[in-house]
């Protein structure tokens, strides 16, 4: 699972989340053309992950590269611009089962450098920094130097506390980028409604502690305090139990686990090691018998794509919080 290994994390560059669109037209161009572009909003210039881009029209040859990001392109009705994409963690969503289908898969998991060039690609958008591997050839300044823009998820470069702020504006930046930015709202506005319509439904209850077991045998590999996983977690009624990790996927041990005493474990559930397993391991390791959560087989299971920064996350928290908390959920 290398492209979210806390290295990969720990790599990226901060992000200042800036939106700044830049409405000074070429000197060149006629008047028709100035008044166009600045209907459309272009050009427009945006800070991503340290690298500042400006876009005087809309990308048409895109390459998405982890789940997360290609369903936020299918979300956003972006579909006849994808001429690749690469590495699911699972399957997509129903909803976008037909379009995905019509886009061509250049690679089961990460795509080489003459991959992505063979797609002959203006835009390349990455949902992990492992997406961006300069040892692979596929760092942000090559693919630049190519004639490729890119984009980086920001959950692997922000600094931000608010992880569910950070997710609409990655939407609305990308709805910006794309001339969408009418659908990148109407998406905004209906996320806010659901969050506001499940934080109703667990007002004033007790927060339940949780440890994420994603992975690991000699050490647990968790989700930290940083990023959306933590923020899934708090929305759902939940407490993270490793919320001190000052990252969005890091290692734990298990005499931590032990200590710090979880009522739930939420499994995440990609790859090839199956749900049941992860609960076998667990339940069958006499170090953790004592766990509260091991005790009473309080299990909660979230599909991978679930818990990065993307388009599912809204309904991410209200599932995870019917399975925290089904006596508030269900009334």
């Amino acid at each position: 699972m290398s492209r979210r290994t806390p290295a990969l994390i720990a790599a990226a560059v901060l992000l200042p989340l800036a939106l700044t669109a830049c409405s000074t037209p070429e000197g060149d161009e006629p008047t028709g053309n100035k008044a166009a572009a600045k209907s459309d909003g272009f050009p427009y210039t945006v800070t991503n992950c340290g690298v500042t881009t400006t876009f005087k029209a809309p990308p048409k040859r895109v390459v998405t590269m982890n789940q997360h990001v290609t369903e936020i392109m299918l979300e956003l009705g972006l579909t006849k611009s994808l001429v690749g994409t690469a590495y699911l963690d699972d399957k997509v969503l129903p909803k976008y089962e037909k379009d995905y289908a019509s886009v061509p898969v250049i690679a089961k998991e990460y795509p080489s450098y003459e991959q992505v060039l063979a797609t002959n690609p203006d835009f390349v958008y990455g949902g992990y920094a492992s997406a961006f591997a300069a040892g692979d050839g596929r760092g942000r300044e090559a693919l630049k130097k190519s004639g490729i823009e890119t984009r980086l998820n920001t959950e692997s470069c922000a600094k931000a506390d608010t992880p569910m702020e950070t997710l609409y504006e990655e939407v609305r930046e990308v709805g910006r980028t794309f001339g969408v930015t009418d659908r990148a709202e109407a998406w905004i506005k209906q996320a806010e409604a659901d969050n506001a319509a499940t934080a109703k439904k667990l007002k004033d209850l007790k927060a339940l502690p949780v440890f994420v077991y994603d992975s690991g045998d000699k050490t647990a590999f968790t989700a930290g305090g940083k990023g959306i996983g933590n923020e899934l977690i708090k929305r759902a009624g939940g407490i993270n139990v490793f919320a001190d990790l000052d990252k969005s996927f890091g290692d734990a041990s298990w005499e931590n686990v032990v200590a710090r005493k979880p009522e739930a474990i939420v499994i995440y559930d990609y790859g090839s090691t199956t749900v049941e397993q992860k609960k076998k391991r667990l339940l069958s390791d006499p170090a953790l018998a004592d766990v509260p959560a091991i005790k009473n087989k309080r299990f909660a299971v979230m599909p991978l794509s679930d818990a990065v920064l993307g388009v599912r996350v809204p309904a991410a928290v209200e599932k995870l919080a019917a399975q925290l908390h089904p006596a508030a959920t269900t009334s």
